[in-house]
């Protein structure tokens, strides 16, 4: 019986610097007699804080370059039916998620894909909230909102950076915001497991009571167009848009109905999740593949469509049809298409028969984006603390995240550091023996200078 149990899920999320890695940390050392596997994303393209997790037996799987709760959420379905294959060696699973991440599409997966919902429970969300910080996070940040407000326990974090009056009038804030959530206080995530885990907390009927379009689920792309084929080719044109290349997937069998637009569309998230294969204008569109449509080149783009035998198909694309004045017309060998009064199509272009556009809740604000700077080297520690003075001090107001790794010149060690706005904490971790001396640093904000960041580190190096 003991095999067959749905594995316990917790969702560990909080605002970037709240303390997420920190309470991971502290879970993954304590006896507990869990066997934990933890799942962690990261925004941006290099993955960092698997390297800031302390060595333990527990499985990690990292996710980079992306929000779990967007494009991502296809590669969390992947990890967690990866994981069911070694279903022998845990018993309990962990989903960090990155601090830009709004928890309710990841608490989703749990309740709209079948195989998921299958093998694992959603057990609870906790919420990390940084004390010192969380009040201007909340004026600038929806996502920091969202996750106060899902969470079933709500770790304040960072007390002791807080006077008493102010916590006190901030836990109830909290409150307000969220009734249903347990409050704990805390310094450096000191919390006993057992009031972050086995919670059974996480009620579907009680979201919905709340948040009647929590099952309302968002997607990777936003625009879906079904198109009655007869056996021929097809030629997919698109005229300048706004990005200089799209995304697609074109399902085969695709029904009409609402609940097959559904089926198809979770069927895509999947495909989403997976490399997408870049294809230059008069290329072949493969069925069922995720495409990578190039249209950096000006004026309209052609793309050929083959179909065996009469069927609809269903086009999952990133954009809408007009931003890219897409159109699906007959080529050789088509069936001239008709409308849907049974008349031929205008020019020989197929008409659309179903098309449905998926609005997304949940979108990240375009200012926000991450810097991640690596090589090879050793750094002069004066050098290092003048630069990092000057940066904070400048724009520490728009850093709400930094974390990574580095050679100090002279020390055995790595050093390793996190900081929150102009808050920096730093110490030497582990020897680093055989392997390569390398800086990596991860900067997470709003308007960075990519370029001036980056020239203004390496002028540390030895």
């Amino acid at each position: 019986m003991n095999t067959q149990r749905k594995v316990p899920v917790s969702i560990l999320t909080g605002f970037l610097g709240s303390g997420k890695t920190t309470l991971l940390n502290r879970i993954l050392s304590e006896e507990h007699g869990k066997r934990i596997a933890v799942v962690e994303n990261e925004f941006g393209e290099v993955g960092i804080d698997q390297a800031l997790v302390i060595n333990a037996d527990e499985e990690i799987f990292e996710m980079s370059n992306g929000c779990i709760c967007c494009t991502v959420r296809g590669d969390l379905i992947r990890v967690l039916g990866n994981l069911m294959k070694r279903r022998d060696k845990f018993d309990y699973v962990l989903v960090e998620t990155t601090g830009l991440a709004d928890p309710g599409p990841v608490a989703q997966t749990f309740f709209m894909d079948d195989e998921i919902r299958a093998e694992y429970a959603l057990d609870g969300i906790v919420t990390l909230v940084d004390a010192a910080h969380i009040e201007q996070q909340l004026g600038r940040s929806d996502e920091s909102t969202e996750q106060i407000a899902f969470a079933d326990v709500l770790v304040l974090n960072k007390t002791d950076l807080v006077d008493g009056d102010r916590l006190d009038r901030l836990e109830t804030r909290l409150r307000e915001m969220n009734r249903m959530a347990r409050v704990i206080r805390s310094e450096w995530a000191d919390v006993s497991v057992d009031s972050v885990l086995n919670l059974a907390a996480f009620d579907l009927d009680e979201v919905l009571e709340r948040r009647p379009t929590f099952l309302e689920p968002e997607y990777p792309f936003v625009w879906t167009g079904v198109y009655s084929l007869d056996t021929g080719r097809y030629e997919l044109s698109l005229a300048d848009g706004p990005d200089p290349a799209m995304s697609l997937v074109v399902v085969p069998d695709q029904g009409t109905e609402d609940s097959a637009l559904r089926e198809g569309a979770e069927w895509c998230v999947r495909r989403y999740a997976e490399p997408a294969d870049p294809v230059r204008p008069g290329d072949e569109i493969a069925l069922g593949k995720h495409l990578n449509l190039q249209l950096d080149s000006p004026g309209r783009k052609s793309f050929f469509l083959e179909v065996d035998t009469q069927a609809r198909v269903g086009l999952f694309a990133q954009h809408t049809a007009e931003e890219f004045d897409l159109q699906l017309s007959s080529a050789n060998g088509a069936t001239a298409p008709t409308t849907e009064t049974g008349g031929p199509g205008v020019n020989g272009v197929v008409p659309v028969e179903v098309e449905r556009t998926w609005v997304a809740q949940h979108e990240h604000d375009d200012e926000v984006g991450s810097i991640a700077i690596e090589t090879d080297g050793d750094v002069d520690p004066g050098r290092l603390n003048a630069w990092l003075g000057v940066l904070l001090r400048e724009r520490g107001v728009d850093i709400f995240r930094m974390k990574g790794f580095i050679s100090l010149a002279g020390e055995s060690r790595r050093f390793v550091f996190q900081g929150v706005h102009m808050l920096f904490d730093g110490q030497p971790d582990r020897p680093w023996g055989d392997a390569p001396r390398r800086n990596q640093l991860v900067f997470i904000g709003r308007n960075l200078d990519e370029q001036g960041m980056r020239r203004g580190f390496e002028a540390c190096l030895v």
